[in-house]
């Protein structure tokens, strides 16, 4: 916000409070939020690990997570703690042993930041494969810094998502396109960190599934507004209004392997957002208006 680049190593500022933070603060924060998200329309939740980066830490963020979430992701490998500075291949082994271990029976996925000042590819993938041993499947942060191995190794490894996606090759938008892994876009971490748009033009005219998302979190984007991601996504990423809402709802859950989200039909678990305007144009027409009449999920009226 200083207008300072922004880089991985900043996540061990909110590494230090959450190992600080006892669990019924970690538990009230974690509630606070997704009761924020469910006002604003959201009725499907990813919350992820990634904040103790240790064993014991990463376990207990995702019990906590369990209790209110409806998917649940460790991310241990999110950057290296500052007890394995200067020897990364060890956290790595860490995390891909005893911390998948301890973390895999809570939780469904297995994520890693695959980026510079985080980790390469080789290492991404030891972490992602180990994941898999254990019975989780696999999504990576992807290419949101810089040019690098991020998506081309989700491809590789068969993750249901890569995310962020910020700088793309020829070779990447392929490699997606080709594939069945979806394209989750961020804007508000763009938005917040001042990087370059995603261009989501580019990767729909591909062929890529592309999802939106907001990555709601204490470092890149404290955001929990999918309407607000939406309005920039039509203003700074060339899409429709209509291409926008599919993105934030069936490409979500697209991106999340579910069919009985993002959608409304038979078979699905029932959440419905009804909005107090005339079009659903009116999330990008109207940025930052309040706009939620009502939201039901699994068919109970939450707002």
């Amino acid at each position: 916000m200083s207008g300072r680049p922004y880089a991985a190593g900043g996540i061990r500022t909110t590494v230090a409070k959450t190992r600080a933070a006892s669990d019924e603060e970690l538990r009230k924060n974690v509630r606070r939020l997704v009761d924020e998200m469910a006002r604003q329309g959201t009725t499907c939740v990813e919350c992820k690990s990634g904040y103790g980066l240790t064993v014991e830490q990463e376990a207990r963020a995702l019990r906590i997570a369990g209790e209110v979430a409806d998917e649940v992701t460790f991310l241990g490998a999110h950057v290296v703690p500052k007890e394995f500075e200067g020897d990364t291949q060890g956290y790595v082994r860490l995390v891909a042993t005893e911390m998948m271990a301890a973390c895999a029976p809570h939780a469904k996925w297995v994520d890693v930041f695959c980026e510079r000042g985080a980790f390469d590819g080789d290492q991404a993938r030891e972490v992602l494969r180990a994941g898999i041993d254990a019975g989780l499947m696999a999504r990576v942060h992807a290419n949101q810094l810089g040019y690098g191995d991020g998506v081309r190794v989700a491809v590789e490894m068969g993750a249901a998502a890569a995310d962020h996606c910020t700088f793309l090759s020829d070779e990447d938008v392929e490699a997606l396109a080709g594939s069945e892994t979806v394209a989750t876009l961020l804007p508000g971490v763009e938005f917040s960190t001042r990087q370059p748009y995603p261009d989501a033009r580019r990767l729909i005219d591909a062929g890529v599934t592309v999802a939106l998302a907001t990555d709601c979190n204490p470092g890149s984007c404290y955001s929990s507004s999918m309407a607000f991601c939406i309005a920039v996504a039509v203003r700074d990423m060339k899409m429709t209004p209509s291409e926008a809402v599919w993105a934030a709802t069936a490409g979500g859950a697209r991106a999340l392997r579910r069919d009985d989200v993002g959608r409304l039909g038979v078979g699905a678990r029932a959440d419905v957002l009804v909005l107090d305007a005339p079009s659903h144009i009116h999330l990008a027409y109207r940025p930052g208006v309040p706009q939620v009449a009502a939201v039901w999920k699994a068919g109970e009226r939450v707002v």
